[in-house]
Parts: C-alpha cells; sequence; structure tokens
C-alpha cells in the first residue's frame, strides 16, 4: 500500500492557516476563520485511499460463479481524485469489467476498489492501472479491463483552459489483450448510456 508523506502526522489546520497568510489572506477574518480546519478535513477525506486495503475490500466468494464466464461489467463509477502535479481536482467515470475464474466480487466492491485508488494523489493513467492490476491479483479472474473518462482541472482552469474535454485511459489484462471479441464487448458496452 501507497503511504503518503508524513502518514503518522495527521493533517493539521495550521499548515492551512500558513497557506492563508502566503496567498496574503487573513486566516482570522471572519469569512476564513474555520477555513483552515475545514480544509485539513476535506484533505484528509480526499487522501483516505491511502488507508484503504484493496485486498480488503475485495472479498470474493465462490457462490454464483461456478459456471459463469463472461464479463461483469459495472459503468459509470463516480472518481473524483486530485493530481498530483497540481493537486487540482480531476473527476469523471470510471468503467470495470471482468470475466470471473469461479470466483466473483459484490458489484459495490468494483465501486469502493476505484474510490480507494482515486482518494490518493494521483495521475490518472496509474489510477487506471492500480484498479486493473488489484482485480487481477486478488480475484484471478481471466480478464480485466478497466476504462476511465476524467476532465482535469489542471488542464481546464489554467495553461491550455481546454474547457469540458474528456482524457480516456484503459487496461486491459488477461484475455482482454488478445481476445478482439470480448475487448470490442468491453468498450461498446462502456461507451452505451
Amino acid at each position: 500500500m501507497d503511504d503518503p508523506p508524513d502518514a503518522d502526522r495527521p493533517f493539521d489546520a495550521s499548515d492551512w492557516r500558513r497557506l492563508l497568510r502566503s496567498l496574503h489572506e487573513d486566516p482570522d477574518r471572519p469569512g476564513l476563520h474555520e477555513t483552515p480546519m475545514r480544509v485539513a478535513r476535506a484533505w484528509a477525506h480526499w487522501t483516505s485511499g491511502y488507508a484503504q486495503d484493496p485486498a480488503e475490500i475485495l472479498k470474493v466468494f465462490q457462490d454464483g460463479a461456478e459456471e459463469y464466464n463472461e464479463l461483469i461489467v459495472v459503468r459509470g463509477i463516480p472518481v473524483y481524485s486530485h493530481c498530483e502535479h497540481h493537486l487540482a481536482p480531476f473527476f469523471g467515470t470510471a468503467t470495470v469489467g471482468y470475466v470471473p475464474n469461479g470466483r466473483i466480487v459484490g458489484l459495490s466492491k468494483l465501486t469502493r476498489l476505484v474510490d480507494c485508488y482515486a482518494k490518493r494523489l494521483q495521475v490518472q493513467e496509474r489510477l487506471t492501472q492500480q484498479v486493473a492490476h488489484a482485480l487481477m491479483t486478488h480475484l484471478e479472474p481471466t480478464a480485466v479491463g478497466v476504462v476511465v473518462r476524467c476532465r482535469h482541472l489542471c488542464m481546464e482552469s489554467r495553461g491550455i483552459r481546454a474547457i469540458g474535454e474528456e482524457t480516456v485511459t484503459s487496461a486491459m489484462l488477461g484475455e482482454l489483450l488478445t481476445n478482439l471479441g470480448m475487448r470490442t464487448e468491453l468498450l461498446a458496452l462502456e461507451r452505451t448510456r
């Protein structure tokens, strides 16, 4: 499991007070008085994925999966993360699919797995790979496919200011690497809304 910097030290409101001062703001003025504590709590939530173990999230069971050998796909999974380069939010959706090999996982666990990795400082490419590899490692399916579509505020609100552009990343493992029919099916299911 990846540890954030200073993992033993909780988020400290005094750090955010210093940030406000560096922005030439008065952290004691009425509108900002409680902001440092609010921001500390928010960042503790936004980075809570470091404290989560994907193996614990992906508890598997065999009941119902013995004969099932087709894609299981959950799409529209919300993604809210922060880019590690600017600490700016990026957000969108993920589609996660797999073909079981005798074991399945509760469908809500796929959403929890995405959330676990999204609640870390990230780049979208790594987030996509981490979800796919965690599924392959802990569930041992015959195939895994993950597609993530996100908008990045570091690109929309500064720099090029490309409003509304989506970045799409994918990770295909196991049979999805070589089985064009299965890969086409997953991508068609991901695009269908």
